[in-house]
C-alpha cells in the first residue's frame, strides 16, 4: 500500500465498521421490537380474558396499598366484576368526558357494596346540553335501592387530564382520581379504584314522578374501550428495513470501488 492509498484505505476501513456497528445496531432494534410484540399481545390475551370471563371477586382491602400506588394495573386493570350493594347517589359527580356519542359527561356515584366497602361506580355517559355546565342529578337513580351492576375495574386517574387538572372545591372534574373524589365526599373506606358499567341488572327503580319530557337522560354505559396501541411489528420492520439498507449500501460501495481500481 502506498503512502497516496492509506488515507482512502482508512475512510474505507472506518465506513465498514461504522457499516457493521449500524446494521448490528438496526437488526437488535428489529429484535427488541419482536419481543416487545410479543409481550403486548400476551398482555391484550390476558386483559380480554380478564374482562370476558367470569366476573371476579371485588379487590378487598389487602390489595388496596398496591394499587393506590398505581401497582397491579397488569393484575387487575379490566377486570370483568359483578357488584352488589346501593349507590350513594347524593354523593355523585360529574366527570369530562369525550365518547363516540360526543362530548359530556361520566356519571360518577360511589356505591355501598355488600362486603362492606364503597365503590366508585362510572354509570356511563350523559351528553352535554347547550349552555348545561353540567347534567342535574339523575331523576330515574335507584334512590338507595339495591341494584347489580356489572363492569370493569379500572385504575385511578390522578391529578386530572390533558393541560386541565381537577379543582374538587370547585366541583370540576378532568379525571377520575378516586382519592380525590372520595375525599371530597368524606367517604373514608372507598377502595382506590372505579368500575365502568356496562349492565345494570334488576334494578328496583322508584316511578318518577316527572314526565318523560321533562325527565333527566339516563347514563349510557358500556363505552368502555379496550384498545392497545401495538405498533411493534410495524417498528420492527423499520429496523430492518434500515439494516438492509445500510447493508446494500456498504455492497454498493465495495462494488463501486472495485470496478474504478479495475479502470
Amino acid at each position: 500500500m502506498t503512502f497516496q492509498e492509506r488515507p482512502a484505505h482508512f475512510k474505507r476501513l472506518a465506513w465498514t465498521s461504522l457499516a457493521g456497528f449500524l446494521f448490528l445496531a438496526f437488526s437488535g432494534l428489529g429484535t427488541w421490537q419482536l419481543f416487545r410484540l410479543e409481550s403486548k399481545l400476551d398482555l391484550i390475551a390476558r386483559v380480554e380474558s380478564r374482562a370476558y370471563g367470569s366476573p371476579a371477586a371485588l379487590p378487598g382491602p389487602p390489595f388496596w396499598a398496591g394499587m393506590s400506588q398505581g401497582l397491579g394495573r397488569d393484575e387487575f386493570e379490566y377486570t370483568r366484576l359483578d357488584l352488589k350493594g346501593r349507590f350513594l347517589d347524593e354523593h355523585t359527580l360529574y366527570s369530562l368526558a369525550v365518547t363516540k356519542l360526543g362530548s359530556g359527561f361520566w356519571v360518577l356515584t360511589p356505591m355501598r357494596t355488600t362486603e362492606g366497602f364503597d365503590v366508585w361506580v362510572n354509570r356511563g355517559f350523559v351528553a352535554n346540553r347547550a349552555g348545561q355546565a353540567k347534567p342535574k342529578l339523575l331523576s330515574g337513580n335507584q334512590g338507595g335501592h339495591p341494584v347489580s351492576i356489572v363492569g370493569l375495574l379500572r385504575l385511578s386517574e390522578p391529578e386530572g387530564g390533558f393541560l386541565r387538572t381537577n379543582k374538587p372545591d370547585e366541583g370540576r372534574w378532568y379525571s377520575r382520581d378516586v382519592l380525590a373524589m372520595s375525599a371530597s365526599r368524606g367517604l373514608i373506606h372507598s377502595a382506590p379504584y372505579f368500575v365502568d358499567a356496562f349492565e345494570v341488572r334488576n334494578p328496583t327503580l322508584p316511578h318518577s314522578r316527572k314526565s318523560a319530557q321533562t325527565r333527566e337522560p339516563e347514563p349510557v354505559p358500556g363505552l368502555t374501550v379496550l384498545q392497545f396501541k401495538n405498533n411493534h411489528l410495524v417498528y420492527a420492520l423499520t429496523w430492518y428495513a434500515l439494516a438492509l439498507m445500510v447493508a446494500a449500501a456498504t455492497v454498493w460501495l465495495r462494488l463501486t470501488h472495485k470496478r474504478r481500481a479495475a479502470l
